[in-house]
């Protein structure tokens, strides 16, 4: 069956899912073969990647716990890939795990490397995971959220919208009273009352 799963994510380009939710369909039905759809993140083929990766996230959605014995992996090997398809899913699954303090430094690190990729939807995605990672860490939310405020002001709309958004949570969490919104251009108003 495992060869079934990886080779039913081969062909057709990278601006489809081919098949993944198939694979997700199957696994779920068989958690068993999850390991070997997980190792589709490795694979020689960046559609299988892709795709591989694509339902590793929406399984773990429900069962982030399947996503424990593969931590190592993640961490060492699939996070340092260069494949932006493969490092928006790699953000979006580190919060799913749970980490030492150790490990929590390097999902961190990595997610910060990925503010930097080139592809607009890994950094937002990055963004979200670094708030998701911060949880109620006081510590941790004062040292991110300059990096969302300046990823507010600068990013893409989307970025932007996200990070708008990301603002508020922290701002929830940390206690803080207002939000802090980029000025547009242009001086701001004095209020006259």
């Amino acid at each position: 069956m495992s060869k079934d799963i990886l080779s039913s994510l081969k062909g057709g380009d990278l601006r489809s899912i081919g098949t993944s939710n198939e694979a997700v369909r199957r696994v779920s039905k068989e958690p068993g073969v999850f390991g070997e759809l997980f190792a589709g993140l490795l694979d020689p083929d960046r559609l299988v990647r892709m795709r591989a990766a694509d339902a590793v996230e929406k399984l773990t959605r429900e069962h982030p716990n399947w996503l424990q014995p593969w931590k190592r992996c993640l961490l060492d090997d699939i996070a340092t890939r260069k494949d932006k398809e493969l490092r928006w899913h790699v953000a979006q699954l580190l919060p799913r795990l749970t980490l030492t303090a150790l490990e929590k430094a390097a999902a961190i690190s990595v997610l910060q490397e990925y503010l930097c990729d080139d592809s607009s939807i890994v950094r937002a995605f990055s963004m979200q995971a670094l708030v998701d990672l911060a949880g109620d860490d006081t510590k941790m939310i004062e040292e991110i959220r300059p990096v969302i405020e300046r990823l507010t002001r600068t990013g893409t709309a989307a970025m932007k919208a996200r990070g708008r958004k990301l603002l508020v949570k922290l701002d929830k969490r940390g206690g803080r009273s207002e939000i802090k919104t980029p000025r547009r251009h242009g001086r701001a108003k004095r209020d006259s009352s």
